[in-house]
């Protein structure tokens, strides 16, 4: 290829990457309103935009109820299928345990129990099964709790029409999960509420706790519990209901959720609908307690408990005295995700903007002086090759942030600091091949031959270091969260584009005209 059309293809890039860089940190708004702007743009982190830091701790215990559920559903379908009649099988704190109908089943029973890997099978009682999870089902379950709601929050933050965008969510520690959000002050709505929805088929309905409970005198029967509904204007308890502790139904088979308005009570309410698996439970749930009370809880808040009439699969509603916001948001807490486990937001801060403001302002102040320090460097320490080395240092910048907008990264604190520690690399690159060139005209070579051997012995020692470098920086971005991805994802791009600055632009800057003069200066 020509050196025109060589020199035509890198400034081309490089005036690509300066449109994309100078546009890429207009507002987001002004760049959505003007044709001439970059769509993609850089993302400022918390620590300079400001925003609000959340740290959500998931209750793993409810996880580990969930399986220990799944589990009592199994081992009476195992037992039914096996023709074992009469057995019991309860959810008990963290167990299962398993009551034969008449001592003849017993061995049928541990037969049935042998197949279940995922728990641990004791006798205490002759006449009882006490089955827990084994550590590894127990990790399991809490890893992929985890992993479920992670899934869920993502959803919600990135959502296009309801979520946060230009939002960080991850995984912080074994069971916490870390949201921020920056540019805003306060949590949004659509976090503050987790979507935990479950169905439970009503034992028992009082005004009060207290008359509620005086008609156990025994106390609550075995795996039940006390579910209320309140007043949403007052927050006074209108209604305590005796509910089983398992769900018989969760959000987890929730398919989508909409907000409705029923005309005949002139109220609005929420209208959902279940997956398949989900319409096969709901269906056999309502026609097995057909005129029963069926609860809604949304997280641990009796919503509205409707008689179930006839037998329903695909849909329900959610009624409670909705204003149309209040039914909007918890449509849009359904449908972006309904939680699988309750979340508890542990802790939440807020970070003003003035700080982020003062921390770009000391940024680009310590890259400017940083720069103009080296460029004074170079120009006097090497002429002409020092303002070669000076051009593809700018170039090298404007690419960084070129990139930086096409991937709309997130630049943060840490991430100027990596931006700053990327010219410092960038510079050395263009040493390393300026020593090499004036060893190689000591020898006695002429200017052409001297850029040729000193470019292909600098190579290697500049792909070395540089790739050693970004393995340390793909490491970084891999296992570290928050600030450090952020300097790792700056450094990384720096690695890139200092690369191609020092190997391929300033090459390109030594075979136009001045070349030879620039050489003869590295004599010197």
């Amino acid at each position: 290829m020509s050196l025109r059309w060589r020199l035509g293809s890198v400034l081309g890039l490089v005036l690509l990457f300066s449109w994309m860089a100078v546009g890429g940190f207009f507002p987001k708004e002004q760049r959505a309103a003007a044709w001439y702007l970059p769509e993609e743009g850089v993302r400022l982190g918390l620590d300079l935009s400001g925003g609000v830091h959340i740290v959500i701790s998931p209750d793993l215990v409810v996880a580990e109820a969930h399986e220990l559920s799944s589990i009592q559903s199994g081992l009476e379908s195992s037992f039914e299928d096996e023709e074992i009649r009469g057995v019991t099988v309860l959810v008990v704190d963290d167990t299962v345990r398993v009551r034969p109908g008449k001592p003849a089943d017993v061995e049928k029973i541990e037969e049935v129990l042998d197949e279940w890997q995922v728990v641990s099978v004791a006798r205490p009682d002759p006449s009882e099964f006490v089955l827990t999870l084994t550590d590894e089902t127990r990790e399991r379950v809490r890893d992929q709790a985890i992993a479920q709601a992670l899934e869920v929050l993502r959803r919600r933050v990135d959502d296009p029409q309801t979520g946060i965008p230009e939002s960080v969510i991850t995984k912080q520690g074994r069971d916490r999960i870390l949201i921020q959000i920056p540019g805003v002050s306060e949590t949004p709505p659509i976090l503050e509420s987790t979507g935990y929805l479950e169905l439970k088929i009503v034992q028992d309905v009082a005004l009060t706790e207290e008359l509620l409970r005086a008609k156990y005198e025994d106390g609550l029967p075995e795996g039940t519990t006390v579910g209320f509904q309140k007043n949403r204007e007052t927050d006074r308890v209108e209604n305590a209901f005796l509910l089983p502790e398992q769900a018989d139904i969760t959000g987890e088979h929730l398919d989508d959720a909409r907000v409705g308005f029923d005309n005949r009570r002139n109220e609005w309410l929420v209208n959902f609908t279940w997956d398949t698996e989900g319409a096969r439970i709901f269906g056999d749930l309502t026609e097995k307690n057909i005129s029963k009370p069926l609860a809604i809880i949304l997280d641990d808040e009796v919503y509205s408990a409707p008689t179930i009439q006839s037998r329903i699969s695909r849909s329900g509603q959610i009624t409670g005295n909705f204003s149309s916001q209040d039914a909007t948001d918890l449509a849009i807490i359904l449908r972006a995700g309904a939680l699988p486990i309750p979340l508890t937001i542990e802790e939440e801060r807020t970070i003003g903007p003035a700080l982020g403001a003062d921390s770009i302002a000391r940024g680009l102040r310590a890259s400017a002086a940083g720069l103009l320090v080296i460029v004074v460097f170079m120009l006097g320490y090497y002429r002409l090759s020092g303002g070669y080395a000076s051009v593809a240092l700018f170039a090298n910048l404007l690419m960084i942030g070129g990139l930086m907008s096409l991937f709309e990264g997130t630049l943060t604190v840490p991430g100027i600091a990596g931006l700053v520690l990327t010219v410092g690399m960038a510079v050395d690159a263009n040493v390393i091949i300026f020593e090499r060139i004036r060893e190689e005209l000591r020898t006695g070579r002429t200017p052409r031959a001297a850029i040729g051997a000193g470019f292909e012995k600098a190579r290697w020692t500049i792909l070395d270091a540089n790739i050693t470098t970004l393995i340390t920086a793909i490491i970084l971005y891999t296992y570290g969260t928050g600030p450090i991805k952020g300097f790792a994802v700056t450094l990384s791009v720096g690695i890139l584009t200092s690369v191609f600055a020092a190997l391929v632009l300033t090459r390109l800057l030594y075979e136009i005209k001045p070349g030879n003069d620039a050489v003869s200066e590295l004599s010197i």
